[in-house]
């Protein structure tokens, strides 16, 4: 007979040489159809099933002989019996869980790859099906010899297809991605295989998974109608496979996984868009561990110091990720370096300054071969100062009153921090923008922030130098310091109720909250009340001062009358009222005309406020008495004369006199008939004048450091000031700029200050009278422990008391 006929009958072999056939293999042909189109032979399947479970021994040969079959169908081109032949594996090993099953799956797998590495995009779809049936079995024993390598990086290329029809293509992808996703779940629990963690496996995975999310993020609605009928879309299920993965990371197996995700992002120059960059992180933050989401955000910080010198635009772009990024974070995950998270946040910060002010990425000052753009320098800027308010959301309290120090200790002080005067940082300009970054920063720090101590909340170590910076010359620096008191103060949302400053009838329409005083609050007044007025007081005598200014001071007074006050603290705020009147009336600072008439005006609605709450009728009487005799006679002395639109002010403003003006003699009657200490509501208030100071307009501290005390005796019966101002005259014969420098950072310790001036000006050979008194008025330094030491010049100091008998300054005992 001819080769046809014989060919043809190749199924079912005849004669003698049929019967000598091994069992195993003659079920195998039984299980072939004549046609292919008829599919399985289901019956002879079963009895071949039934074989292999009650020989398992015989499994790998079953395997074996499948395998050779599906080798020459496959070079014959006869895919029907293709289709079959898989289809008997596949149930084969649904069916079998013996010990022998390994050397099954290793035929399997043979055949499986021969399917993949065929040009048939049906074939690699038939095999990439069964692979992912095949990864879905629990095997009972492990393997120690398997692998997956060629399998990762074939269905990595099959998620890159290029295949011309977009159907198909589509279809091999999609196929891609499911075989990615079987590898995963076969291998991830697996110890014994290859870890698919290694950076060798995941940079073919990752990337051929975010291909897929970014191309299908493109695809218009022809291509998405083609996928109507299928469950999911390819970007459904790519997201489905990624979250899967990240979700199966270990602790350890954070890092493999997300470096390919920077990478990718860096080499397709998609951290400018933001919109892929942010969807990524999202899929990772969402689908890893609660508990390991600190190690992405380190991650991203790194990448963000890496990318120091990138454009403004790709920095913004990874810092846009860690805010979205923080935003998912639970709380407190931002790990056990939260400080380094600002730190770097920080830097990063001063390092745009100096890009904007240089104009140029390197520090030296050479031209920089890309081009620096201001406002993408400013975009980038503003980036970073939300991205840390939502890192400071995510951190409970404490560890907020933590990062609002360090990032106080962070800003520049003129005088402390020189290096930041040279020409690389801008000079003057480049201290001056850094300070406002840093300060706005704070602004989004406090933002909700929420405590219920308040000495807790603003430590010395943090009131006092915010309040220094309330008496610089800059007004948004003036600005953004009482932002951030009221932020930290305002603990019931009461600051949008005073957000305008004006004169209300009745405070009862705010609906204000208030709680009474307590003990924590009465304690931080007594400790900080004094510092708090005399700001206010000095804020009010800045020529630069505007309209949002005196509003902010105004909301900063109410909150510190219904958070934080007392009897003693309302007395103290009465009286920097109508002291407030009292520089605007007689006007030793050489104030404008609008600032005088400002500062009337918020004497005048402050007043009206506190008498409300104070509820005395006779001192709500004498209030409005004056309002409404200012509203006839002298309506620019209230603020809605003063706070708006073109105002209507005079050329002068001479000095006032009547009813008009509040008067302190009236007001303490009316108290004092309340039960207010009237010895105390009769002493005008005159603030304190410190060494916070060296931060004002002066340039030097030698000037004029003027230091006043204010004493009160304990039945509070009788109270004065007793100002002792202090001038070093710049015309000594030697030059102080060293003592400056140093008085600068230890003036607030008396002792040692005064221990640096002695040691300056001690061996001067000649003083005139005038710096004679200087020394005479400045305290001696305390004598030193260690007995008699040398002061230098051959003088010598007596030796002094033990140390244990000492009295050391409160600034120098922790």
């Amino acid at each position: 007979r001819s080769t046809v006929n014989a060919v043809s009958f190749y199924p079912r072999v005849c004669g003698c040489c049929g019967a000598l056939r091994p069992r195993y293999k003659r079920l195998v042909d039984n299980i072939f159809p004549e046609d292919p189109e008829d599919g399985l032979v289901k019956a002879n399947m079963e009895k071949l099933t039934f074989y292999a479970l009650s020989a398992p021994e015989k499994l790998d040969r079953i395997g074996a002989y499948l395998s050779e079959r599906l080798s020459r169908d496959v070079a014959r081109h006869r895919y029907g019996y293709v289709c079959i032949a898989m289809e008997a594996l596949d149930q084969l090993l649904m069916a079998c869980h013996c010990q022998s099953i390994n050397l099954f799956v290793e035929s399997f797998l043979k055949m499986v790859r021969k399917l993949l590495e065929a040009d048939k995009p049906n074939l690699q779809i038939l095999g990439t099906n069964s692979f992912v049936k095949f990864a879905n079995i629990e095997e009972d024993t492990p393997s120690y010899h398997r692998s997956y390598d060629f399998f990762v990086s074939r269905f990595s290329e099959m998620c890159h297809s290029s295949y011309e029809d977009p159907d198909i293509r589509t279809k091999i992808r999609m196929a891609g991605i499911n075989g990615l996703q079987g590898v995963v779940r076969k291998t991830v629990n697996d110890d014994l295989q290859s870890n698919i963690w290694d950076p060798q496996h995941m940079d073919k995975i990752v990337p051929s998974l975010l291909f897929n999310l970014q191309c299908d993020s493109n695809i218009g609605p022809i291509q998405v109608s083609l996928h109507t009928k299928e469950k999911e879309s390819p970007a459904e299920l790519t997201e489905r496979c990624f979250r899967e993965l990240l979700g199966r990371a270990a602790y350890g197996n954070i890092k493999n996984a997300v470096t390919p995700v920077l990478m990718h992002l860096d080499n397709h120059s998609l951290w400018e868009g933001k919109t892929f960059a942010v969807r990524c992180f999202k899929i990772i933050m969402y689908s890893i561990q609660s508990q390991h989401s600190h190690l992405v955000i380190q991650q991203l910080l790194g990448h963000l110091d890496s990318n120091s010198k990138n454009s403004a635009t790709v920095r913004a772009g990874i810092v846009e990720v860690l805010l979205e990024a923080a935003a998912i974070a639970s709380s407190g995950s931002v790990g056990p370096t939260v400080l380094e998270v600002f730190n770097t946040l920080l830097r990063q910060l001063r390092l745009s300054v100096d890009y904007e002010l240089t104009g140029s990425y390197d520090a030296s000052g050479n031209i920089g071969t890309k081009i620096i753009k201001t406002h993408e320098e400013r975009q980038l800027q503003e980036a970073v100062i939300r991205t840390i308010g939502s890192f400071a959301n995510t951190l409970p309290t404490y560890q907020r009153s933590e990062v609002m120090l360090f990032i106080m200790g962070k800003i520049p002080v003129p005088g402390v921090h020189p290096a930041l005067t040279n020409a690389g940082s801008g000079g003057n300009e480049g201290t001056r923008m850094i300070q406002i970054m840093l300060l706005k920063s704070l602004v989004q720090v406090t933002t909700g922030f929420q405590t219920t101590n308040m000495l807790t909340a603003l430590p010395n170590s943090f009131l006092e130098p915010l309040l220094s910076f309330s008496l610089m010359e800059d007004p948004e620096v003036r600005l953004l310091v009482l932002t951030i008191l009221l932020r930290v103060i305002d603990r019931h949302d009461n600051t949008p109720k005073f957000s305008r400053i004006s004169i209300i009838s009745d405070i009862s329409v705010l609906k204000l909250k208030v709680d009474k005083c307590s003990r924590q609050d009465n304690l931080f007044m007594k400790k900080h009340a004094q510092q708090l007025y005399r700001h206010i007081y000095l804020a009010c005598k800045e020529q630069s001062s505007g309209p949002q200014h005196f509003e902010t001071l105004y909301t900063l007074l109410a909150l510190i009358s219904m958070e934080l006050a007392n009897e003693e603290v309302v007395v103290d705020l009465i009286r920097l009222a109508l002291a407030l009147q009292d520089l605007a009336q007689t006007n030793e600072e050489s104030l404008s005309v609008y600032n005088r008439c400002a500062v009337h005006a918020l004497s005048a609605a402050y007043l009206n406020l506190i008498c409300q709450l104070t509820t005395v009728p006779t001192f709500c009487q004498h209030v409005h008495e004056v309002i409404e005799m200012r509203q006839k006679e002298v309506p620019f002395l209230l603020p809605e004369g003063v706070f708006r639109e073109n105002p209507k002010l005079p050329a002068t403003l001479d000095k006032l006199e009547g009813d008009v003006l509040f008067q302190q003699s009236k007001i303490t009657e009316v108290l004092g008939g309340s039960g207010y200490n009237t010895d105390r509501l009769a002493t005008p208030y005159i603030p304190q004048f410190t060494d916070e100071d060296r931060l004002s307009k002066r340039k030097s501290i030698g000037e004029t450091v003027s230091l006043q005390v204010e004493m009160e005796s304990r039945n509070k019966t009788q109270s004065y000031e007793n100002c002792v101002s202090i001038q070093i005259f710049p015309d000594l014969t030697v030059s102080l700029e060293p003592m400056q420098t140093l008085l600068v950072q230890y003036l607030p310790h008396s002792h040692v200050s005064s221990h640096i001036i002695w040691n300056h000006v001690e061996h001067l050979s000649h003083f005139d009278d005038n710096d004679s008194y200087v020394l005479s008025t400045l305290p001696r330094p305390p004598p030193s422990p260690s007995g008699t030491i040398s002061s230098g010049y051959g003088q010598t100091q007596s030796r002094s008391v033990p140390v244990y008998e000492m009295k050391f300054p409160d600034l120098c005992v922790y």
